[in-house]
């Protein structure tokens, strides 16, 4: 029984980057064998299991073999006879097929250390096409690792999977799976741009049409999600940006990524133009925002919003509307998120509790107590809002 690194983590170790977990194969080994050394078996499609000590997942060598259409579709085989060749022989990338024994020996069939010296995804034989997730996960990694350039003979299988159907067998929880991975790199719209290039992306998303992919909102789409990853933003927030520009909502994507989703498509309009509002209707605006229940979320919103505004202009019948006008000039020198933060925290600092009281000692109504506390947060934006005007008409 021989034991060896595989994957990611030898990838990733050879790149110097060291927080890949760790995939190791067994070779010239059964089930029985690691069972009777302590393994606890978990896998439910081919044998794989956790080491007695670290928890790390160990699985026998095995190959594979299409037998029907999309990323189901295969039977896996695993033995004491398989070489670890063979295993490494169906990965997907030559960069992701290196093994390292427990001597520090590199085993590369497949030349993927000189694919990592320059910088090239390449797929390591034709059975790379007959898995669709490959066409999710390759672009992943080219978002993950950006300097990389994709092989011409792995760019024509890719266009290929799709020409031929195969990506549309994708199901929306794999699709999100990759998907948000991708986000969550340092250059999220490299993914979309691979998925563009190869044929994918109207397939995966057919809410998106050819006019989307025109250059001036490409250029925006990607403007936006670069800045979202320079701010370093969650998942919701990038997200969030995506859906707005380009509905994908039919993914199954996690609940406090939908609704922030849903919230900044309902309210961007009015945080952008939060400047030219009234203290009623700036309250009404926090209030439609949840800004008051869940502040955080809010920040969230301000910054999906501020990632979307850094190309966004107001509109030339906005620009005439505002022209003249003190908030005009506010509007030069303010971001929608810092001044709706002030707001929010102004309408915060209103006790509902201690107004409550005070609205049951005067004698109101149980139906008049909402809106007298509503009184004393929009009197406390009423003059945050002035405060606000003249510290900046003062710079």
């Amino acid at each position: 029984m021989k034991i060896y690194l595989v994957g990611g983590a030898v990838r990733d170790e050879l790149m110097g980057v060291s927080d890949s977990d760790k995939d190791w194969v067994v070779v010239g080994a059964t089930p029985e064998d690691l069972i009777f050394e302590g393994y606890t078996p978990v896998g439910k499609d081919f044998p794989v299991f956790l080491h007695p000590q670290t928890g790390e997942e160990y699985a026998l060598a095995r190959t594979e073999r299409k037998t029907a259409p999309g990323y189901h579709g295969f039977v896996f085989h695993a033995d004491s006879h398989i070489t670890l060749e063979e295993d490494l022989a169906r990965r997907d990338l030559t960069i992701n097929a290196i093994a390292k024994d427990l001597d520090g020996n590199l085993i590369d069939p497949f030349h993927g250390k000189e694919d990592i010296k320059n910088k090239i995804f390449r797929h390591v034989s034709p059975a790379f096409k007959e898995d669709p997730v490959r066409v999710l996960r390759l672009s992943r990694f080219a978002a993950r690792y950006p300097a990389f350039t994709i092989a011409a003979e792995t760019q024509t299988l890719l266009q290929q999977m799709c020409e031929d159907g195969e990506v549309d067998a994708l199901v929306g929880e794999r699709v999100w799976q990759e998907l948000s991975k991708g986000l969550m790199t340092t250059d999220p719209f490299r993914m979309l741009e691979v998925l563009i290039d190869c044929g994918a992306l109207t397939r995966l998303f057919p809410q998106i049409q050819t006019s989307d992919l025109d250059k001036s909102q490409l250029t925006r789409v990607k403007q936006a999600l670069t800045q979202a990853a320079k701010l370093r933003t969650p998942l919701s927030v990038r997200f969030a940006i995506l859906n707005f520009l380009w509905p994908i909502t039919h993914l199954k994507a996690p609940k406090d990524c939908t609704e922030l989703a849903q919230l900044l498509i309902k309210s961007f309009e009015s945080i952008s133009n939060a400047s030219t509002l009234c203290a009623k209707e700036l309250l009404l605006l926090l209030q439609s925002c949840d800004a008051l229940r869940r502040p955080e979320r809010f920040v969230e919103l301000l910054t999906a919003s501020e990632c979307l505004e850094t190309h966004n202009s107001l509109s030339a019948k906005d620009s005439n509307h505002l022209l003249g006008t003190k908030a005009a000039i506010v509007s030069t020198v303010h971001s929608p998120k810092e001044f709706l933060l002030q707001m929010q925290q102004s309408a915060l600092s209103i006790d509902h509790k201690v107004v409550a009281d005070r609205a049951i000692r005067d004698g109101l109504a149980a139906a008049q107590i909402g809106e007298a506390i509503n009184q004393a947060r929009q009197s406390a934006l009423e003059v945050a809002i002035l405060e606000y005007q003249n510290s900046k008409l003062a710079i």
